[in-house]
């Protein structure tokens, strides 16, 4: 169950990405499908999921510039996000942004039709309609065999261009996810 909020920085992230092409860039490969497919029923069955990860951060050249450990916790379409020096907070209709070292909240409206992305959105089909997506082949990691799927967003004006999901397999859970921006930067969450 932890290893599903991998992507649980995406309630912290607003953001959204830009598209590369894929060797068909309007399909994608039904075996990663499956897997997403059974990611999300596997996370559907969950009433208060909870976890801990790790967020880093990376320079385009791939060196370390920040790494923060979080935990977050989730009911219904609600959840709260912590990590270190910062607190998020929703309700379903609002996000509240607590930045601890400056003592400043940042409120935002959660995008329900939009390309926003919470926690909740992540596991439940989000990739049907806004990436396309293929299996990149398994990975030993942390001692685990995982399927890397590759995501690549369809609408090109997102801030980043592709994103990488490690998934175990056996347990059908989510181990890490990594996003490459335009930009260069490089974001990624380890579930501990």
């Amino acid at each position: 169950m932890k290893r599903l909020f991998t992507l649980l920085g995406f309630a912290s992230l607003a953001f959204v990405a830009s598209a590369q092409k894929l060797s068909n860039p309007t399909k994608s490969d039904p075996e990663a499908k499956k897997l997403l497919d059974a990611v999300s029923a596997k996370f559907k069955t969950y009433t208060s999921p909870q976890a801990t990860f790790t967020y880093k951060v990376e320079n385009a050249q791939g060196k370390a510039l920040s790494t923060k450990k979080g935990t977050v916790s989730m009911k219904g379409n609600k959840f709260h996000v912590s990590m270190d020096g910062m607190e998020i907070f929703s309700d379903g209709r609002t996000i509240w942004n607590y930045d601890k070292s400056a003592n400043e909240v940042t409120v935002n409206n959660v995008n329900e039709g939009g390309s926003g992305m919470t926690p909740q959105k992540i596991f439940t089909n989000f990739y049907d309609k806004d990436f396309f997506y293929k299996l990149n082949g398994t990975k030993k990691e942390a001692g685990k065999t995982l399927t890397e799927i590759e995501l690549t967003p369809t609408d090109k004006t997102r801030p980043y261009h592709k994103v990488y999901v490690l998934v175990d397999k056996a347990t059908n859970s989510i181990y890490s996810a990594k996003f490459l921006e335009k930009s260069g930067g490089r974001y990624s969450y380890t579930v501990n």
